[in-house]
């Protein structure tokens, strides 16, 4: 193998590594919080050695952030290519798939740790200027307020619904279809964020 296919092998094993760390992480940090998980857990499960973290993600915290910015671009990924209620039917009935379910647990569960906390807040909040933007707010119109109030309450309506589909087992809302939740939930939504 010539000196160039090296260097593409070693990338792409890199690339695969800091994927399987951030997974790995994603799924503990969901499930565990951020302070019973330790460096090791996250090794361990990925089933790489302890100082990779170090090496891609320079600290735990670091990997708490790479965490949440991948919860981020992936929440902005669905919304990106649907309008509102369509985005947000689209990861309730997605919960319970994997991925999608520890995204949201890691937005709802506290870290215990003042810096993580603020970086989760911080995803909340982006997340909410995000839904009120696509409904025309700004911050300095003077129903800027008002319009992040409703934005907010669309984000903690669609984590509920989401959460209660996965943890509870209720029916009808866990058994729900896609279609199902088509009407209600755009009907809530309109209410609560009348397009511009």
């Amino acid at each position: 193998m010539t000196g160039g296919g090296t260097e593409v092998v070693r990338r792409r094993d890199a690339a695969r590594t800091r994927q399987r760390l951030l997974d790995a992480a994603l799924k503990r940090f969901a499930h565990d919080g951020y302070a019973a998980t330790t460096v090791r857990d996250i090794t361990d499960d990925a089933g790489v050695n302890v100082a990779l973290v170090n090496r891609y993600f320079q600290s735990k915290e670091g990997l708490f952030e790479a965490c949440l910015e991948a919860a981020s671009e992936e929440l902005r990924r669905i919304a990106d290519h649907a309008p509102i209620p369509d985005a947000i039917r689209h990861v309730i009935t997605a919960t319970g798939e994997g991925r999608l379910t520890d995204v949201l647990l890691l937005l709802l569960r506290t870290s215990g740790d003042e810096r993580t906390e603020r970086m989760r807040v911080g995803l909340l909040r982006s997340t909410s200027e995000d839904l009120a933007a696509a409904a025309g707010w700004r911050p300095d119109a003077p129903e800027g307020e008002q319009l992040m109030l409703r934005a907010q309450l669309v984000l903690a309506l669609s984590v509920g619904v989401a959460t209660l589909r996965v943890s509870t087992g209720l029916r009808p809302l866990a058994t729900a279809s896609d279609e199902d939740l088509a009407g209600p939930l755009r009907k809530a939504v309109d209410a609560l964020l009348p397009r511009p």
